[in-house]
């Protein structure tokens, strides 16, 4: 097992993942670490049961879900993060997900609310799922609250 800090970060392209992306990186930064941004893709609720469905081939959700994320990744962290950053793309709901990515990491990290959020609401579903459940210490950044991780140890 490393002694390696891994950080794993829940990214979904909203302002809050990419807070919570930057401060992943900033902590990894200081403590010498690694970061895991994941993302998690389901198909819609109502796919493939009679109503309008989009084909796969046309709307496929994985591929939107890693498109997200790696432009996400670009626009927070720029070419050189100066930590390594391995980018995951998950099947499942987004705190199924995270959970799975959290086992042996040092720390989670997710923003506030993500892209399914009711504005005014302190926390959305995941980050009050993750937080109750997590196998590890959870970092909860609210959009526009934090410059990076570098400052919190």
């Amino acid at each position: 097992m490393s002694d390696t800090p891994r950080i794993v970060v829940g990214v979904d392209g909203s302002p809050a993942s990419e807070e919570a992306l930057r401060w992943a990186v900033g902590y990894a930064r200081a403590v010498g670490g690694t970061v895991d941004a994941v993302t998690a893709w389901e198909y819609p609720a109502f796919y493939g049961w009679g109503g309008t469905t989009v084909p796969p081939e046309v709307y496929n959700p994985e591929e939107l879900a890693g498109k997200t994320l790696t432009e996400s990744v670009a626009k927070v962290i720029g070419q050189d993060a100066g930590v390594p950053i391995r980018e995951g793309v998950v099947p499942g709901n987004a705190a199924g997900a995270l959970l799975q990515a959290a086992k042996g990491a040092a720390v989670l990290v997710v923003g506030s609310r993500g892209r399914g959020g009711f504005s005014g609401v302190l926390l959305g579903s995941v980050s009050r799922h993750v937080t109750e459940h997590a196998p590890c210490p959870v970092v909860v950044v609210r959009e526009g609250h934090v410059e990076d991780g570098a400052h919190a140890q």
